[in-house]
């Protein structure tokens, strides 16, 4: 069975990153090693079982001007949570800025918030 292991997501600064996934999300830092190009290999994950997130930093002006908006202001990450009021409120605690109240939805409970360069997610909990 195939499954997406990584998504890269290009940041301004490794260490900003990791600090902002780790203690405002919650995330895990999988790996941070060094490359000979004098670049890193930094995986953050969510706590439980799912994709993780490669923190590539920008290179260029090209890809410097894609940082926070790298699906053109829509929601392209999207996380799922078991507990929505208590991550909801623990990440407000740590600072995340939330662009909506939450709404609960046939689909489930969910309120979109940005990452620390503007990148939109949604927190999820699925109905059911």
């Amino acid at each position: 069975m195939s499954s997406i292991a990584l998504v890269t997501l290009v940041v301004d600064d490794y260490d900003e990153a990791i600090r902002f996934y780790t203690e405002a999300l919650g995330f895990r830092l999988v790996e941070d090693a060094p490359r000979p190009d004098g670049s890193r290999w930094v995986v953050v994950a969510p706590g439980g079982r799912g994709t993780g997130l490669l923190l590539a930093r920008a290179k260029g002006e090209a890809q410097g001007a894609r940082v926070g908006d790298q699906t053109g202001g829509r929601v392209g990450f999207f996380l799922h949570t078991d507990d929505f009021a208590r991550d909801h409120a623990r990440m407000l605690a740590a600072g995340v800025t939330f662009l909506e109240e939450p709404r609960h939805e046939p689909y489930g409970s969910v309120a979109v918030f940005q990452d620390l360069y503007g990148n939109r997610w949604d927190l999820l909990q699925p109905a059911g």
